[in-house]
């Protein structure tokens, strides 16, 4: 009878990605990203290694959101204290960070455990399309 074999750190191989957020819904496109920053699709994927690839993600700014979220949609954090909860509307987040809102996204979908932190150093995003890692994609 044979055995599977169980994934090492010298299996692991990470690959990069270029995802251009122009004119995409945001929520689908931080699934996608989600689970490329896992490695779900990978045949070695095993939930307690971080088996993922590196993800750059560029016009953060140029993302659409469905339905009334626009008018809606709020970003909230709670401090612990007493009428420490602050909240702030997505058209404000939009303007000032754009960059934050496909950030917590992704962050929301990942799982909540230790790995979740060394996964989200290997994503990269951009409000335009200009970014260091040009060199890094295959041709």
């Amino acid at each position: 009878m044979t055995q599977t074999a169980s994934t090492k750190l010298s299996d692991i191989r990470r690959e990069w990605h270029l995802i251009d957020l122009k004119g995409k819904i945001i929520g689908r496109e931080a699934t996608k990203i989600a689970q490329l920053l896992m490695g779900k699709s990978k045949p070695y994927f095993v939930r307690n290694m971080d088996c993922g690839d590196y993800v750059v993600l560029i016009n953060s700014r140029l993302g659409k959101v469905t339905g009334s979220k626009v008018d809606q949609k709020e970003y909230q954090k709670y401090s612990g204290y007493p009428g420490g909860l602050k909240r702030i509307a997505y058209k404000r987040v939009l303007a000032e960070d754009p960059d934050r809102i496909i950030k917590e996204a992704v962050k929301g979908m990942l799982p909540k455990n230790k790995l979740r932190d060394s996964m989200l150093t290997r994503f990269f995003v951009y409000t335009n399309d200009a970014h260091p890692y040009q060199n890094k994609f295959k041709s």
